[in-house]
């Protein structure tokens, strides 16, 4: 393997089909960074790709779109270079980047909701990603890391991103009450960010009783083992009459019934999860009871970089309570546990060796 010319990378092949090939380094284009990547995590809807179930992804590919590392090759656009933040890159640089590519000029993006632009494209989607040696990514994509900030903590500025645009949209307020649906990494992020804007009455439900110890030492009010107990009998003991906000971070129908009959009327529920396609719910009640819901989908550029002031201000640091780090020969493997249901972590990270 020529160290120049090509990498080892992980590279999906079709359903359950994962496993370390040699591959070409990635050419850059003008105005591109080549990063040579410490640590990549495994968000959930690679899940669904690597299953075979999600329509952004068509093998082979490359997934990976939650990183982090070092600059180690600069490709000019001929003129001055710049990161996100106004700094210009330098080889070396530690950054972090925003994986979600936008034209900036159709009427979404205008209108500033660059997460839904007409033609957005993903690193690790539409383009090879970060669960190899190196990633290329466009420069204006990038954030430098201060000293102070770990790699292994700055690759969660992604998938925070999508928590702090799912608690912006549920538009809880101090003084309110949320019910959180799943302990995974959104739910937990999503736990974070509303404790960080002063929500202090927040109910959390999981089927996991480890996802909930941690969802309690980060500051659930109360926790609900939805594998032993009614959720909604519940909720209904904890706040009768229901609860002012809801965020599933499952997606189930399951969830989503429960998420919709938690609320009081004239509330909002926020669905991010994206575990069915499909869920049957009652409209009659949502249109009697005057209920919001809205999608919440990916993040915009402004709640991209509040997600990475959250992380330079201490909301989260990478923990073994909660984070597994591993080589990514292991990446294959991982994702069979984390489908099946037999991981350990709540969020698994490959660092390439």
């Amino acid at each position: 393997m020529r160290a120049d010319k090509e990498m080892e990378a992980l590279v999906w092949s079709g359903p359950r089909n994962m496993e370390i090939q040699i591959t070409p380094v990635p050419d850059l284009a003008r105005g591109e960074v080549l990063i040579e990547v410490g640590v990549a995590g495994i968000c959930g809807s690679e899940l669904s790709g690597y299953l075979g179930q999600n329509s952004l992804r068509k093998p082979p590919l490359i997934m990976g779109h939650e990183a982090a590392g070092r600059i180690v090759r600069i490709q000019a656009d001929g003129g001055s270079l710049l990161l996100a933040d106004g700094s210009q890159p330098q080889v070396g640089m530690r950054v972090t980047f925003n994986p979600l590519l936008v034209c900036g000029v159709c009427d979404r993006c205008r209108a500033g909701y660059t997460n839904i632009c007409r033609n957005r494209r993903l690193i690790g989607a539409h383009r090879p990603g970060a669960f190899a040696r190196f990633v290329a990514v466009p420069a204006a994509q990038c954030l430098p890391l201060p000293d102070d900030l770990s790699l292994e903590t700055a690759a969660l500025t992604e998938p925070l991103a999508c928590s702090v645009r799912a608690v912006s949209l549920s538009q809880v307020r101090p003084g309110n009450k949320l019910f959180i649906l799943g302990m995974g990494a959104i739910g937990l992020f999503s736990l974070a960010v509303a404790r960080a804007l002063g929500i202090e009455q927040i109910y959390v439900s999981d089927m996991a009783p480890s996802r909930l110890a941690i969802a309690r030492t980060w500051g659930a009010q109360e926790t609900i083992d939805a594998g032993k107990h009614d959720v909604l009998a519940a909720i209904q003991e904890l706040s009768p009459g229901g609860v002012d906000a809801v965020i599933d971070a499952v997606g189930s129908t399951t969830t989503r019934q429960q998420a919709v009959s938690s609320v009081v009327p004239g509330s909002r529920v926020v669905f991010i999860g994206l575990h069915a396609a499909d869920s049957s719910l009652d409209l009659s009640y949502l249109v009697r009871q005057e209920i919001t819901i809205t999608g919440s989908y990916a993040y915009t550029q402004t709640d991209f970089a509040h997600a990475f002031d959250l992380l330079k201000q201490g909301l989260l640091r990478s923990s073994g309570d909660w984070v597994e780090e591993r080589p990514l020969a292991g990446g294959g493997a991982a994702f069979a546990e984390l489908v099946d249901g037999t991981a350990m972590a709540t969020k698994i990270m490959l660092r390439p060796e």
